[in-house]
């Protein structure tokens, strides 16, 4: 079934063979969503060049820091069972870190949500990290048995700074919190209810090992490629291998309303993510980065695209996606280049196709009988404005002649006279009640901070 981005093929098979040439690069596996579908996906140049193995959607890269984005997952839900707090100090469950540095201030300053944005302060790397020497310290056990090496380097909330020992330490929190180990925990409640059957840490069983792709070191005054050192395998920071056909899952996945509680492939609840993608701080001066929870996101013109990109030696990968347009990228590259490039080129020319086509008109859903007492007008004195009680889009919204821009959806509760306000507002979380006199008739709403009168027609 045609789509609104299956005119703009064309032009997404040639932004990533152009990449892949220009680039230099052995090959690239790429992808498009749109809401819940993959619908566009191409492999161009080779996932093994000796061989002659075609890049393909179902080949296998590894997508490094973007496992980043599943272990804060895993953290998040957590948080939603009630198992742990996003503000507890990491060393509530990690009580090694007691010895920790703390020339920056106590450690207990170092907080689970501060790691999750790349905000806690905490060293780079675990001890002894040299990339170029292919060292790395993959074991947290190992890491916190020398926890008097590590620490803050600079006070938390200071600046953005990236954290791959803050992900690693995040990924023992989950083990200790559920009572599984990192990678068991993750498989259980993220890849397999949502169908990821191609993603995997290592060691990777032997069906999904035949489909890896062959690493490359970046070119250097040849075009002939020489094969990247394996690297070993490493865990919650970066540890995951991946394909275009499951990272597109994943992509749609972060699209996912709210379903209730967590169950089967709902993994998080709509606000949960929402609250993953939404920025807590600005990460530089000319305010077009800024870090959410497990994602950070690039403004580029009017758009703001959420992403994580992931790099580790002869790999490149990132997954980018705007919740606005539900549209989204996938590159991955078996080479030492930008993918952040090419799959912010691919989400652009398929947004630019999703906005330029015509709306779908949808039957809207019907109100509630309980409802028809509600909707009309009120007068908010103390602002001299109307506010209008609607229902649109499925909810009770309201809407104000002077503030074009607020537009609170009401959820109900238990008690028909009684709503909740949904997030993106001032008076989210706050109780809206209407009032009624004795023959049922509403005559007030209280809107959380003042009382608002409802204004009947004349007869």
């Amino acid at each position: 079934m045609p789509t609104p981005i299956s005119d703009a093929a064309s032009g997404l098979q040639a932004a990533a063979a152009r990449f892949v040439k220009e680039r230099r690069i052995a090959g690239a596996a790429a992808g498009v969503v749109h809401g819940d579908e993959l619908v566009w996906s191409a492999g161009v140049g080779h996932a093994d060049r000796s061989a002659s193995r075609a890049a393909s959607p179902t080949v296998l890269y590894r997508i490094a820091s973007i496992t980043k984005t599943f272990t804060a997952t895993a953290i998040v839900q957590l948080r939603d069972e009630g198992r742990l707090h996003l503000d507890d100090p990491a060393v509530v469950h990690l009580p090694e870190l007691a010895a920790a540095q703390t020339n920056a201030g106590p450690i207990e300053n170092v907080t689970i949500r501060r790691m999750l944005s790349h905000e806690s302060g905490l060293a780079s790397e675990p001890p002894d990290t040299d990339w170029t020497a292919y060292v790395y310290e993959a074991s947290p056990t190992r890491t916190l048995a020398r926890a008097s090496e590590i620490g803050t380097r600079i006070p938390p909330n200071r600046q953005e700074k990236y954290s791959n020992l803050a992900y690693q330490l995040l990924g023992e929190i989950v083990a200790r919190v559920s009572g599984r180990p990192y990678a068991e925990y993750v498989g259980a409640e993220i890849l397999r209810p949502l169908g990821l059957e191609s993603t995997s840490f290592e060691p990777l069983p032997a069906e999904l090992s035949e489909r890896v792709a062959t690493p490359y070191d970046a070119r250097f005054l040849s075009d002939e490629l020489t094969p990247s050192r394996p690297f070993a395998p490493v865990g919650a920071e970066g540890g995951l291998w991946s394909c275009v056909d499951d990272l597109a899952r994943w992509a749609s996945f972060q699209f996912r309303e709210d379903a209730g509680p967590r169950q089967r492939s709902q993994v998080l609840s709509g606000p949960s993510l929402t609250e993953m993608h939404s920025p807590r701080y600005l990460a530089n001066q000319e305010w077009t980065e800024a870090y959410g929870i497990g994602w950070y996101a690039i403004r580029r013109g009017e758009v703001v695209w959420v992403q994580h990109s992931g790099s580790l030696p002869g790999f490149s990968s990132t997954v980018c996606f705007d919740p606005k347009y539900r549209v989204g990228a996938i590159a991955l590259l078996n080479g030492d280049d930008d993918a952040a490039e090419l799959a912010m080129e691919l989400a652009t020319l398929a947004r630019d196709a999703v906005v330029a086509a015509p709306p779908e008109i949808e039957t809207p859903a019907a109100m509630p009988g309980e409802y028809e007492p509600l909707i009309g007008l009120y007068l908010q004195p103390l602002q001299g404005a109307i506010v209008r009680v609607e229902w649109r889009d499925g909810k009770l919204t309201l809407l104000s002649s002077k503030d074009m821009a607020w537009a609170p959806t009401l959820v109900p509760t238990e008690d028909v006279d009684a709503f909740v306000v949904e997030p993106g507002v001032r008076q989210s979380g706050e109780t809206v009640r209407f009032t009624r006199r004795a023959d049922g008739r509403v005559i007030s709403m209280f809107t959380g901070d003042q009382t608002v009168l409802r204004l009947e027609p004349l007869e």
